[in-house]
């Protein structure tokens, strides 16, 4: 399988705080891959360093062509799309609104319409003409995730889309997730809910102090208890 993403050797920082210690990951193409670990470990900076928000040194490189360095717009442009955890919607526009917002400007055909964002979660469409600020966090997860793809992207990044929500969203996320998967766009997943995560991918990455610690399928990671007390488990 050839890599859409490959990390090499990453270091990241936070002023002098040096938070990335060399991680190595890739992810193939059609290929859905968690990053797992407790909070503060570097999982979410990993996703920061590849779509240039924080400093880092290394290598990134999506499908063949070096990407660190590059402004966030610029990796954006390359096909990179990017779910924050912060659920960064515009509050005063409506559903409607920021899902044409997400559409990149110039671009006459899309693998992504409206109307499959709303078959996806047809609570949004029930809410189409509602304010953003207006929705619940679950229906703000919904609508981030969806503006997203309406920008078509060839990969997507998404950090921690499950935090918080109840149950049945969880679900309707690892659905959107599955809908990735059967059209062939990969997926790197920062994820705290192990089960989602090993449901949902090919490969798991475990890290632990900036560092990946374990890298394998869903299957190895549960027959590895060690890996799972030492990295995962509260």
């Amino acid at each position: 399988m050839s890599a859409a993403l490959e990390i090499r050797d990453l270091h990241a920082y936070y002023g002098k705080s040096h938070v990335l210690h060399g991680v190595n990951l890739q992810v193939g193409e059609g290929e859905i891959v968690s990053l797992l670990g407790r909070n503060g470990v570097g999982r979410s900076t990993t996703v920061k360093a590849i779509m240039g928000q924080v400093h880092a040194t290394g290598s990134v490189r999506f499908r063949g062509q070096e990407i660190l360095g590059l402004k966030t717009y610029q990796v954006a442009q390359k096909g990179l799309g990017y779910v924050p955890e912060s659920r960064d919607i515009f509050p005063t526009l409506t559903v409607d609104q920021n899902l044409l917002l997400g559409e990149k400007a110039g671009r006459k055909t899309s693998r992504w319409s409206a109307a499959d964002m709303y078959q996806m979660f047809p609570r949004l469409q029930e809410r189409s003409a509602v304010a953003a600020g207006a929705l619940s966090g679950g229906e703000q997860q919904m609508l981030t995730l969806c503006r997203t793809l309406m920008g078509d992207p060839d990969m997507v990044l998404i950090d921690e889309p499950t935090e918080g929500l109840a149950p049945r969203i969880v679900t309707q996320v690892g659905q959107y997730l599955e809908t990735l998967k059967a059209r062939g766009i990969p997926v790197l997943l920062v994820e705290q809910k192990l089960a989602i995560a090993l449901e949902i991918s090919q490969r798991v990455y475990v890290m632990g102090h900036g560092r990946i610690v374990f890298e394998g399928t869903p299957r190895e990671l549960l027959a590895n208890e060690q890996v799972r007390k030492e990295w995962l488990e509260v």
